[in-house]
């Protein structure tokens, strides 16, 4: 930062349009020029979806010839009759297979399939490499009992098919089932890879197709045929990919391959369709555009840089005049005012930094007010507590005269009178107690207690209370002689002057993270106009007041603006004040 303070002015003015307007400027290019790189690459990709679908749709095709050959033999009743026959010699099997010739009829009218095979539970039959009994291995085989699991719909499998040949193909698996005999026959549908082979060749980019265990059953790469994916260059996992686009490196090269499921009709699993196309032939082309497009750029910004360098010159000129104006003003003197002709960006500068040195004048008279009157409000706080100290009644001998006083009245037998006394002599000690600081609102509650059981005991039974006091909020510390004075008010101006007494309630609660207390009564109450006076009083400055006034003072300047009385009270209807102040956790 010290480094960048020393620069000069036009050094400084140079950076700042490189960073902010030449350097953008090639950020913007650098974007545009990728953008257009990544619209070849999605047209690319576009390319090769529709490769896919090409191939999906051309895969299906070849497929579904199976699938329809599938779905006549699952109703061919001739070829229930031969599954399920018991034959008693070879002889029977023998013409029983010469009699049907169905599957030579489907193989040479459809060339799309190479072989029909159907195993079924069945000894009496022979193997003619058509029909097959079943055998443990053929039954413990995995394909075998995926599709007996999956009963009448279409598996696709990859496994040798015949041991004649040796081969393993592509195979349509769907289990038979047989009504009669309640057993099922296994069909075996081989499809000729050739069809599937010449598909894929006439695609330019690689293309394999899998079976659901990752084993490739065609590719436009022969060599791929019959390989794990996991164990190709695909790498291990592929062949449990999610479909869709991907980034890989693919021998090598930056490649985009897109990976998309072939579900045949009826079919309970899928093929996947893999198609890799490298990044860097798909966007040769991009890439000299690229090229030519930032050369471009970097001899534009160069021009730029130098012209801008010329302006700042010529603009610094104007710049040292008016520093050396400004550094008069640096010297301490804020009724000094700037003169720079002209309405350009400095002209602007002058006419706002004499409106600064103006608003700094403002805010220093401004601080000095604030501190006057912050004095003023600690001046004041003070006379409250002196005013609490001399309001005490301290003398001890009144204590000790009530207490003499209590005690004839014991003896006498006047235990009311005794009690009342014993009441106002507490009253009167936890007052010689109090020395300003805070208190427990238990302490507080107590003092309340006292002067409501004294005020019960002048009125004849006229006057009720209620303490209902959480106990969790007992321990909480406040200024002393905030309640009763306002439990005070309630009983001198809510129920002295109505005929019948009344009740005064005090509540207090934890609550919004501090302490609510409410004192109510059901006395005469307050009219509106009365109300609006006595609130209009509680925001006076008047040190002199007591009472309520004392008491928002004090909770003002003790607890902020929050922790005001708030009062509410209609004619005949009682009166209601509460205030709140926040508690430290």
């Amino acid at each position: 930062m010290r480094k960048l303070n020393d620069m000069k002015l036009r050094n400084k003015m140079v950076m700042s349009c490189f960073l902010f307007f030449i350097l953008p400027f090639m950020i913007v290019g650098f974007f545009v020029v990728q953008q257009y790189r990544q619209s070849a690459l999605d047209k690319a990709i576009e390319q090769s979806e529709n490769t896919i679908e090409r191939i999906k749709n051309r895969t299906s095709e070849v497929l579904n010839v199976s699938i329809g050959l599938s779905n006549r033999m699952t109703i061919d009743n001739d070829l229930k009759k031969i599954a399920n026959a018991h034959y008693l010699n070879t002889i029977d099997v023998v013409d029983a297979y010469r009699d049907y010739d169905k599957f030579k009829v489907y193989l040479d009218f459809n060339p799309e399939v190479s072989k029909i095979n159907l195993y079924v539970d069945n000894p009496t039959l022979l193997n003619n490499w058509e029909f097959y009994p079943l055998n443990a291995e053929t039954k413990s085989a995995f394909w075998y009992e995926s599709a007996l699991k999956n009963a009448g719909l279409i598996g696709w499998y990859y496994y040798p098919t015949d041991s004649r040949h040796n081969a393993n193909m592509l195979s349509l698996v769907r289990s038979i089932y047989f009504p009669e005999t309640r057993t099922f026959g296994m069909l075996t549908i081989d499809v000729n890879t050739g069809y599937l082979n010449s598909i894929l060749r006439q695609e330019d980019s690689e293309i394999v197709l899998a079976d659901e265990n990752g084993v490739i059953v065609s590719s436009n790469r022969p060599s791929m045929v019959g390989k794990k994916l996991d164990d190709t260059h695909f790498g291990y996992g592929m062949s449990r990919q999610e479909a869709g686009t991907r980034e890989m490196v693919i021998e090598g090269r930056k490649s985009q391959v897109r990976i998309d499921r072939l579900s045949p009709e009826k079919s309970y699993n899928s093929l996947m369709i893999v198609t890799v196309s490298a990044i860097d032939e798909m966007v040769r082309e991009a890439n000299r555009i690229s090229t030519v497009g930032l050369e471009i750029i970097g001899i534009a910004g160069i021009l730029a840089l130098l012209l801008i360098y010329f302006i700042c010159t010529v603009m610094t000129n104007r710049l040292l005049k008016f520093s050396k104006q400004i550094s008069k003003v640096s010297m301490g003197n804020f009724n000094t005012e700037l003169t720079v002709d002209g309405n350009d960006e400095i002209g602007q500068i002058s006419r706002q930094f004499n409106q600064m040195v103006g608003n700094v004048k403002e805010l220093m008279e401004e601080v000095s007010r604030s501190h006057q009157e912050t004095s003023e409000l600690e001046r004041k706080q003070s006379e409250i507590k002196l005013k609490m100290l001399a309001s005490q009644i301290n003398p001890h001998f009144l204590y000790n005269a009530l207490e003499s006083i209590r005690m004839k009245a014991h003896l006498r037998g006047e235990k009311e009178i005794s009690q009342t006394v014993k009441t106002l002599g507490k009253l009167m000690r936890k007052n010689l107690e109090l020395k300003g600081q805070p208190i427990s609102l238990k302490e507080e509650i107590d003092i309340v207690r006292c002067y409501l059981e004294i005020q019960k005991f002048r009125h004849d039974e006229r006057l009720d209370y209620k303490l209902d006091i959480a106990p969790e909020a007992e321990n909480v510390s406040i200024l002393p002689l905030l309640i009763q004075p306002i439990v005070e008010n309630s009983v001198i101006h809510g129920l002295e002057k109505n005929v019948e007494g009344g009740k005064v309630t005090v509540t207090a609660r934890l609550s919004q993270g501090g302490l609510r207390v409410t004192v109510e009564d059901d006395g005469i109450g307050i009219s509106r106009p009365k109300l609006n006076a006595v609130q209009q009083s509680l925001k006076e400055q008047d040190a002199d007041r007591i009472g309520l006034h004392n008491v928002q003072q004090r909770l003002l300047l003790t607890y902020g603006e929050l922790s005001g009385l708030r009062i509410e009270s209609e004619k005949q209807t009682g009166t209601k004040i509460t205030f709140w102040i926040p508690v430290e956790e």
